[in-house]
């Protein structure tokens, strides 16, 4: 059995500086530690229970497939501030089929991101 004691997502954007702007700035993400230095200097961002690193630079077109999950505690709070802030939102929020309030935004490199709040009625915040 794998004993994990930390997890990150590491992330290669096209233009580092950019994505530092957006992650650190667009959506606030705190700071937890940077590393090395120029403009590839590595940054790592609290995500609530994890890490989203962004450093080095990426060498080919980004994955469709990676997409970001970050839960927040009001969800159109959040819109109405990215939205504020110039980040592009790809769908406003919406309450879905499955009981969570949902919207998405994109990052400069295209990775789609599912901004997330859970009602207090959804099945996520009980234990059986």
């Amino acid at each position: 059995m794998v004993h994990v004691l930390s997890s990150r997502i590491l992330l290669r954007p096209a233009d580092p500086e950019r994505s530092r702007i957006f992650y650190g700035q667009s959506l606030g993400l705190p700071v937890y530690r940077e590393f090395g230095t120029g403009p590839e200097r590595g940054t790592v961002y609290f995500l609530g229970g994890g890490f989203l690193e962004v450093s080095g630079r990426a060498t080919a077109p980004p994955v469709p497939s990676l997409e970001l999950w970050l839960q927040v505690a009001d969800v159109r709070a959040a819109h109405e501030e990215l939205s504020a802030g110039g980040v592009e939102v790809l769908r406003p929020p919406v309450r879905e089929p499955w009981g969570l309030v949902e919207m998405w935004i994109r990052d400069p490199d295209g990775h789609r991101i599912v901004v997330v709040e859970v009602p207090e009625d959804h099945p996520l915040r009980y234990r059986p």
